[in-house]
């Protein structure tokens, strides 16, 4: 396997299937060009579309610095629990420290054992302390 970051719209939008909606070419060319945003793309060997991909976004506030927030991590069906969404993880998580970032963090559907999964195998703990609370604009 190997992990790239994505550098061009044409790579995201091969990435396509692993979206939850259809990657519009204005927004993947703002994410790829926006400072602190991140995007990696996982290959297995013999497959021409990526298999997975992990995205991140730097946050900065003036009294913590700088944390990754995991934004979303997708690995497709039949590549699931084979270790690919761990190693994506490990790659923004070690960009993160390259970048000096303080920590890391992700938020989690409640039941997502596939997530939670790949997210402990790559050194992740819940502190069970979490609601998530939304704001809907559209």
């Amino acid at each position: 396997m190997e992990i790239r970051r994505a550098g061009s719209v044409a790579e995201v939008a091969a990435a396509g299937h692993l979206f939850d909606h259809a990657v519009r070419t204005e927004w993947a060319e703002c994410f790829l060009t926006a400072a602190g945003h991140h995007l990696f793309l996982a290959h297995e060997d013999g497959v021409d579309v990526p298999v997975g991909f992990v995205s991140g976004v730097e946050t900065l506030h003036p009294d913590k610095g700088a944390e990754m927030f995991l934004y979303e991590l997708a690995v497709a069906e039949p590549y699931r629990r084979r270790g690919v969404g761990r190693a994506l993880v490990l790659r923004l998580a070690a960009l993160g420290r390259e970048l000096g970032c303080y920590g890391m963090w992700v938020l989690v559907d409640t039941g997502n054992d596939v997530a939670l999964a790949a997210y402990r195998s790559a050194g992740g703990k819940g502190d069970g302390t979490c609601s998530v609370v939304t704001w809907d604009f559209a």
